[in-house]
């Protein structure tokens, strides 16, 4: 062989390999960017997991649905006291919480939960009242 061929041959391996490099490249480029979000939904995911679980701790037992929070017992309080349903609103205003949306929204939370755990109803919309006992 002769030395133009054997640099030939270099040249054209160099080329290649310069070619498959520069792929490479791209493709740890768009893993990183992938692993990259990935990273911070896991993150993110963390912290709601962290949150929610706070927060179950702090206002219901896991074991038994008596609710723990003083907010909750207020609620049922008050609601015990009730001759007919309420609305967040009237809970608010029974509490002698100043009936602004946020509180509001905050109270109509609250009542949902209840209501998911299966201590009060809300046998109309908006409507919340506790769970009569059979007897």
């Amino acid at each position: 062989m002769h030395l133009d061929t054997i640099l030939t041959l270099i040249g054209e391996r160099e080329t290649t390999a310069i070619a498959t490099a520069g792929r490479l490249r791209e493709q740890i480029s768009l893993l990183t960017g992938e692993l990259t979000r990935i990273d911070r939904e896991l993150a993110d995911l963390a912290t709601t997991r962290s949150m929610l679980q706070h927060l179950a701790t702090t206002e219901f037992t896991a074991d038994d649905p008596t609710i723990v929070s003083a907010a909750y017992q207020q609620i049922l309080a008050i609601l015990g006291t009730a001759t007919a349903g309420m609305r967040a609103k009237d809970v608010c205003l029974a509490l002698d919480i100043e009936p602004l949306p946020k509180h509001v929204e905050g109270t109509r939370a609250k009542l949902k939960r209840l209501v998911n755990r299966e201590i009060i109803t809300e046998d109309q919309p908006g409507i919340f009242s506790l769970i009569q006992k059979r007897t």
